[in-house]
């Protein structure tokens, strides 16, 4: 799979992050005087950003937020967030092996991430995934995030692929849109956190099946030619 791009979503693709997500999250909560999050309530918002995951929780709970009182609490959950970004994330299983075949064979690798770029970054470091990597965007590198096609194509541009020889690994509906406004196949893990079926051009339940699910999506005379 020589010149083909593989651009993988971070959060529930990647990486189980939801247990220091959700530590965050019930810290927060605790701060507001609230009971802990509902797992169930709180885990397909973790795709969603800091904001959803306050916001969904909280009103779970009949409660509600000030608009006003939002952002100074999206960035007491960050720090807190920040500090113990890789106590319970573990990468999910065949991850590491599947990177580094990948990246073996000559395939280039992107992170294509709604999650700040500063904790994309710290997470993969602390995970010690970073050097897999050509290019790393998050919610914050461009102007546009995903579903916004933007990001992903300036993602795969910057990891020095060629869009049309490219794939997208993900697990919720940002991805897909990503991917279908990009013209790019995509690949979804059903082990992530997204809580309704996508339409996907394949889905994988462990990692060792992606290099084949990838190279049938990029195979053909106009891609093998890259």
């Amino acid at each position: 799979m020589r010149g083909v791009t593989v651009a993988f979503d971070l959060d529930g693709t990647m990486v189980d992050t939801a247990p220091d997500l959700i530590a965050a999250l019930d810290h927060l909560l605790g701060r507001l005087g609230l009971p802990p999050s509902d797992p169930a309530v709180a885990i397909p918002a973790v795709g969603h950003g800091a904001r959803a995951m306050i916001d969904r929780a909280v009103h779970a709970l009949g409660h509600r937020v000030d608009p006003a009182d939002m952002d100074p609490l999206i960035e007491e959950f960050i720090a807190f967030y920040a500090q113990n970004i890789a106590v319970g994330s573990r990468p999910f299983p065949g991850l590491e092996g599947t990177l580094h075949a990948l990246k073996g064979g000559g395939t280039r690798l992107a992170v294509c991430t709604n999650k700040r770029e500063a904790l994309a970054r710290k997470l993969l470091d602390e995970l010690s995934l970073s050097h897999f990597f050509d290019a790393l965007a998050g919610g914050d590198t461009y102007p546009e995030r995903k579903p916004d096609p933007a990001h992903l194509l300036n993602v795969i541009r910057a990891a020095g692929g060629d869009p049309s020889a490219a794939v997208m690994v993900g697990d919720s509906s940002a991805d897909v849109g990503a991917a279908r406004a990009a013209g790019v196949p995509v690949v979804l893990v059903d082990f992530g956190y997204a809580d309704a079926a996508l339409n996907a051009d394949a889905v994988i339940s462990h990692f060792a099946e992606l290099p084949a699910a990838v190279a049938a999506l990029t195979r053909g005379p106009a891609r093998d030619a890259v």
